[in-house]
């Protein structure tokens, strides 16, 4: 068992990713990686991210990193569970610069959509703390999340009318709906 992710080791992850980077990449961060770095968590049990190129060099040096630092990395990010959002891209906001690595918060309404599809208590707390800092507005949720419930038969696991639900009870009462 790892000990919990704190701000510090999220920053030294980057760090030597960006040492070690050969090309502009784009690390990014989700799930309690950017609940730690945004200071609603203080810590996290792994640090799930994506990386954009692929790159072997910084797949093999995860790997020796997740030893070195004693974290969990996953390879796991929002469109892996629930449909991509259009413009989740140009949504997604850089939080450090690291060399040639620019690490970014996966785009919020992804990760709020994906959260409130889980619906763990800490998940729904995040949620709620997105939706409190001004990250993420309700109602453009919704219509993001109107936009992909035509593809949610790509994925399975997920019962349309069920996950609707969700967003409605975790968004419908919030501000800005």
């Amino acid at each position: 068992m790892r000990a919990p992710v704190d701000a510090a080791r999220i920053r030294a992850l980057a760090r030597e990713l960006g040492r070690v980077a050969l090309e502009d990449t784009v690390v990014y961060l989700t799930g309690g990686a950017t609940a730690v770095i945004e200071g609603w968590r203080q810590s996290t049990v792994d640090v799930d991210l994506r990386l954009e190129p692929d790159s072997d060099a910084l797949f093999r040096r995860l790997s020796e990193l997740k030893e070195e630092l004693d974290l969990n990395i996953e390879l796991a990010s929002p469109p892996d569970f629930v449909p991509e959002l259009p413009g989740w891209r140009e949504r997604s906001p850089a939080v450090l610069h690291e060399g040639r690595v620019t690490v970014r918060h996966f785009d919020l309404y992804s990760q709020a959509l994906s959260k409130i599809e889980r619906g763990f208590v800490t998940d729904l707390t995040d949620v709620a703390a997105m939706v409190r800092s001004g990250l993420v507005e309700p109602k453009r949720a919704k219509d993001l999340f109107d936009q992909i419930e035509p593809s949610l038969h790509r994925y399975p696991a997920i019962d349309p009318a069920s996950f609707r639900a969700k967003v409605e009870r975790a968004l419908g009462q919030a501000p800005g709906t």
